[in-house]
């Protein structure tokens, strides 16, 4: 059975254009994460009306904002920040130390007190690590609202997996196709000032 069918989650037409856009795009571009990759973002952000929507790469020990869509009133982090990987909240999904969806992180235990330390607020948070083939993480797909985000369900996160999937799949065919990306440094949440100091 397609992996891509798995997930419980029936086709829409949001699910249609993300397949157009990331898998009708893979031969279009030299880059694994290019633009059709921002405009699914700027698509899922609208759609899931959330703040920020971001895929992150894990590199060492940094996590990399490879593509973010904001608004300019959610302008909290940038394609190209870095963060230490250990202290970021994709990370902690990754390794299971946070939920894939939390619905509101201030009433979260584990996740409220990580909240209270970041400059920007975070209300819904939503992840999915992106997996490539041997169990590789690329990094991961991340949307987080300001103010929890009442109409975010569970059936969001099966979005996210939906299109991390697809994701992966483009950087795959990105890598057989011969282009090798260099090594970059990766992305997370925390203060962009404590990045700095390091």
């Amino acid at each position: 059975m397609n992996a891509l069918h798995d997930l419980d989650y029936e086709p829409d037409d949001l699910r249609v254009k993300i397949s157009e856009l990331l898998v009708a795009t893979a031969d279009e571009s030299d880059s694994a994460i290019d633009g059709s990759v921002l405009e699914v973002l700027r698509l899922l952000r609208d759609r899931m009306k959330m703040d920020v929507v971001f895929v992150s790469e894990f590199t060492s020990d940094q996590l990399r904002i490879q593509q973010v869509a904001t608004t300019p009133a959610s302008n909290v982090i940038a394609q190209g920040d870095c963060y230490p990987l250990e202290e970021t909240w994709c990370q902690r999904v990754v390794d299971g130390r946070l939920p894939q969806y939390i619905a509101n992180a201030a009433a979260d235990p584990v996740a409220a007190p990580l909240a209270a330390q970041l400059p920007f607020p975070i209300g819904t948070f939503i992840s999915t690590p992106v997996v490539l083939k041997g169990g590789e993480v690329y990094g991961t797909l991340c949307a987080f609202s300001f103010h929890p985000q009442e109409q975010s369900n569970a059936a969001d996160l099966k979005k996210l997996q939906f299109t991390a999937q697809l994701t992966a799949q483009k950087i795959e065919k990105h890598r057989q196709q011969g282009h090798v990306l260099p090594p970059e440094p990766v992305l997370g949440l925390m203060p962009r000032e404590r990045a700095r100091m390091r």
